[in-house]
């Protein structure tokens, strides 16, 4: 383990709550994001079907 001295100082049953805290904080952020700054996804989570636009007719 890269960080095995870490356990020294900080007790496993502190220091892997707040990993796991903090993961599924950054995890919902990323997520509030996209829901947040993107049309498609709230169109997607509606059961909206994507839209598909057509390529223009050579003439």
């Amino acid at each position: 383990m890269i960080y095995g001295k870490l356990w020294c100082v900080v007790k496993p049953s502190v220091g892997i709550p707040i990993i796991i805290a903090a993961v599924a904080f950054a995890s919902f952020n990323v997520h509030l994001a996209l829901v947040s700054n993107t049309t498609w996804v709230k169109a997607f989570l509606q059961g909206n079907a994507p839209v598909v636009k057509e390529a223009p007719k050579p003439q």
